[in-house]
């Protein structure tokens, strides 16, 4: 059993997930507000906080902040209604463990605070990512190739670091479109085509595969 953390302005989502994450034997404690969230959070040891951004008081952002910068092991996964890429970004920079936008399948939901709990709590302060000869850095959003440094802007940063999670495997084309740009539909866009060619000018042209007619495969040596 693990000690969880809900945080939503919203009743309802707020006793909809307490409901679900008791159903699957944790202890749920709740609140409305960033004030609240902050001084629970300072009071009680969670195994996990699960976050809104939208929040009366003080914004998801600021009580996500406010609680790494005084417990920096602190697992929060990020629940909102806001799922562009640059928030998400935001979030990670900050310290956020995961982001699930809303609506949501509570299914997932579950299954995501399964994982983040039984993560041990080192890995939530990792901040290098290293796959062969490139590292990327989570905090600053920069790789570096054999100690070369390499700018990225946001979306290059959010479809790198898919891949490279995720090194050696098939990353499908409507996974990379959903995670990365909030693409549900129009899975035909090209966006996805011009972003891999702009990793792969500022990268070794080789370290990113095309896996024909499923997706993209980053080389995991």
């Amino acid at each position: 059993m693990a000690r969880i953390l809900v945080v939503d302005d919203e009743p309802g989502i707020r006793r909809f997930v307490s409901r679900a994450l008791e159903r699957d034997g944790h202890a749920v404690t709740t609140t409305g507000t960033g004030p609240d969230a902050i001084r629970l959070a300072a009071d009680e040891d969670y195994a996990l906080i699960v976050l809104d951004l939208i929040l009366p008081g003080v914004s998801g952002l600021d009580v996500l902040r406010t609680v790494l910068a005084t417990h920096p092991g602190q697992r929060v996964l990020m629940l909102s209604a806001i799922g562009d890429a640059a928030t998400k970004v935001e979030c990670f920079q900050h310290g956020a463990v995961d982001y699930l936008a809303k609506p949501f399948a509570v299914a997932e939901l579950v299954a995501r605070v399964r994982v983040r709990v039984g993560e041990p709590r080192a890995a939530v302060i990792r901040r290098w990512l290293r796959v062969g000869p490139v590292a990327l850095d989570l905090q600053r959003r920069v790789a570096t190739v054999e100690g070369r440094s390499i700018e990225l802007s946001q979306r290059e940063f959010v479809l790198l670091n898919h891949l490279m999670q995720r090194a050696g495997q098939v990353c499908r084309r409507e996974d990379l479109l959903a995670d990365v740009w909030g693409y549900t539909f129009n899975t035909s866009s090209n966006v996805l085509d011009v972003y891999i060619r702009r990793l792969r000018s500022k990268l070794d042209a080789d370290r990113i595969e095309t896996v024909r007619n499923a997706g993209y495969s980053y080389v995991a040596v």
